[in-house]
């Protein structure tokens, strides 16, 4: 066999290998923390919007669609929890 056939079946022996492999132990909690993060970050600001609008006041409403980008992006990592 060639050297470039050899290479092809190491490359999608690996990939399978990939595949089928556990995630890395820090993935589960940080999706979990984006998730948590961003609830936090809405329920603070519907807590303080009648007085300081915490957890950044110069963006006022805005805070909501940072807390559901944090929601999301912890949604968006789910599909390649194993």
């Amino acid at each position: 066999m060639s050297k470039s056939k050899d290479r092809a079946i190491d490359r999608a022996q690996a990939a399978e290998l990939r595949k089928d492999a556990p995630n890395p132990v820090w993935f589960k909690p940080v999706m979990f923390g984006f998730m948590l993060l961003g609830l936090a970050w809405i329920v603070l600001y519907y807590i303080t919007s009648a007085t300081l609008q915490l957890p950044i006041p110069q963006i006022g409403q805005a805070n909501i669609f940072v807390g559901f980008g944090l929601v999301l992006v912890g949604f968006l990592m789910t599909p390649w929890w194993k």
